[in-house]
């Protein structure tokens, strides 16, 4: 993977014409064409850090803004936080105009992308040129800085975090950071290499199976999620928390094709919520009744029947079930005749 990323790196760095291949460009439904393209050059680009890369990274910082403003669910990106950042290493005030692009690109960017990114030249200095600048977002701009209680002591520690959190050598890096890459990159076998990487020697505690469970069933690996999901069964030391296992281990086994165990789950979930006071007012209670549809939906007809059935005296009780919950009512229905 790192591979294809240096080479195509090194045909940025041969010639601009070249960058377009790295552009925004929408594919109608809300993806970006080239995004992987673009997460590529930027992984390549935190390994081997040059001044000449600048017009290069303000290129890229600019289309990640572009990127996030028309996302369909909005979100930050390890993309445009990496764009972000190094831009911001190189420290040039004409920057502050792309940082705030990708600051205001959405909500999501708007609460989580570092004020200091915008600040990245130094605070007065970004003050000055901001106020002596006829940019047209100047008055946006410098509202966006004077409200803010930052100074050139806050940047200086926030780009030393900033480099620890985006090593100059690969290896430095987080396993888990190369199983996002892998996956967004479509390179499967990797990605659970290094999951597999990440998981060994570690202590099997609530957290890495957690963070394991929800990383195998991203790959597809419901079975093998499922079983990570028992493991962590135990863990719960509340009625609410074991429902909420149950629940989450009957999602899996059915996306695993396992019904019956699917069942047998829902079953003890539903045995947790009785001692759970006013369960079927909060969001778990429709939870778990959209799961029972869904199992009734694609269980074997005998299985789906006895399913259905259940789902119907449960949905009678909780209030509010949402469109989602009411489609797999119709499905359920099918299933069953």
């Amino acid at each position: 993977m790192m591979e294809v990323a240096r080479r195509d790196l090194a045909r940025m760095r041969e010639s601009a014409a070249a960058w377009q291949e790295l552009r925004y460009e929408s594919t109608g439904n809300g993806d970006d064409a080239n995004e992987v393209a673009r997460a590529k050059v930027l992984w390549a680009l935190q390994y081997d850090r040059r001044p000449d890369d600048l017009p290069l990274l303000r290129f890229l910082a600019e289309q990640e803004a572009l990127c996030r403003s028309n996302a369909p669910f909005q979100g930050i990106g390890e993309e445009a936080q990496l764009a972000g950042f190094l831009l911001a290493a190189h420290g040039q005030v004409e920057d502050v105009w792309r940082q705030h692009a990708i600051k205001r690109a959405n909500f999501d960017t708007w609460c989580g992308y570092d004020q200091e990114h915008v600040f990245a030249a130094g605070a007065e200095a970004t003050v000055a040129y901001v106020r002596a600048s006829d940019h047209p977002d100047r008055d946006e701009v410098l509202e966006f800085l004077l409200d803010r209680d930052v100074d050139d002591e806050d940047v200086r520690a926030w780009l030393e975090s900033r480099h620890e959190w985006f090593p100059k050598d690969p290896g430095d890096e987080d396993p888990l950071t190369w199983v996002e890459r892998a996956k967004l990159a479509g390179e499967r076998e990797l990605a659970r290499a290094e999951l597999d990487r990440w998981a060994l020697g570690r202590s099997r505690d609530i957290s890495t199976l957690n963070q394991l469970r929800y990383e195998l069933a991203d790959l597809g690996e419901f079975a093998e999620a499922a079983r990570t999901q028992r493991e962590a069964l135990p863990f719960a030391d509340s009625d609410w928390d074991r429902a909420v296992g149950w629940c989450v281990l009957a999602r899996l086994e059915r996306q695993a094709g396992d019904h019956h165990a699917a069942w047998d789950a829902l079953r003890e979930c539903g045995a947790a919520l009785g001692a759970v006071e006013d369960w079927r007012e909060v969001g778990l209670g429709r939870d778990f009744v959209h799961e029972l549809y869904l199992l009734a939906g694609v269980a074997e007809a005998g299985l789906a029947r006895e399913v259905f059935a259940e789902a119907g005296r449960q949905a009678r009780d909780v209030p509010g079930l949402p469109p989602v919950v009411l489609d797999a009512v119709a499905e359920a229905e099918k299933r069953c005749g």
